[in-house]
């Protein structure tokens, strides 16, 4: 839930940065620089910070037709097909964790947070000086000049929602796909409400 609401902030921002981009450009004359990097970083937070909740509710596009069918003809072959497709994609989503987390140590370790670097100023003891020679250092994405971005929080937002799809997938499989809360009590007070007016 927590990583859906930061997923919706950065979808909040987005909108706002486009919208202020098009008044500037139209009215100003003025276009904000960096906006098509920044969309570009965005969409992987959009995408990967609200993953696990789409898996969670159930709502990951799918092709599960056959499925439906078959849970009121063959509702055993069913369950332990739905069972397999869970076990795959929550492999699938491990080996995605595997492969990220060496990439998001690697970007991580060059802005040399917690360590001294190599190369460059020393530190001087004043946190918000370091923290900002610090994320110079980083690997960054986008176009010098225009817009730049460490590329660790990307990383880490792609590790970290892979990571917890896989559980949630490996957990549907072992006690299946119903047994995991999918709706919060305001949805049912929601849906109470919804049928006595209807």
């Amino acid at each position: 839930m927590a990583s859906n609401a930061l997923g919706t902030l950065v979808i909040f921002g987005l909108i706002a940065v486009m919208n202020a981009d098009v008044f500037a450009r139209n009215f100003l004359d003025a276009p904000i620089r960096g906006v098509v990097e920044m969309v570009i970083f965005s969409l992987v937070l959009i995408v990967f910070l609200q993953l696990p909740d789409v898996v969670r509710k159930n709502r990951l596009t799918r092709s599960d037709g056959f499925l439906v069918l078959g849970r009121t003809r063959f509702p055993a072959f069913t369950n332990i097909l739905d069972r397999t497709i869970d076990v795959s994609a929550g492999i699938f989503m491990a080996l995605i964790t595997w492969t990220m987390w060496p990439e998001f140590v690697e970007t991580f370790e060059s802005c040399h947070f917690l360590i001294a670097p190599e190369f460059g100023p020393e530190p001087t003891g004043e946190l918000l000086a370091d923290l900002k020679i610090a994320l110079a250092r980083c690997d960054y994405f986008g176009t010098p000049g225009i817009f730049t971005a460490p590329w660790w929080p990307a990383n880490l937002a792609i590790t970290f929602s892979t990571a917890l799809c896989s559980i949630l997938f490996f957990l549907k499989a072992i006690i299946g796909e119903h047994a995991i809360p999918t709706e919060s009590p305001l949805d049912d007070e929601s849906a109470s409400v919804r049928d006595k007016t209807v």
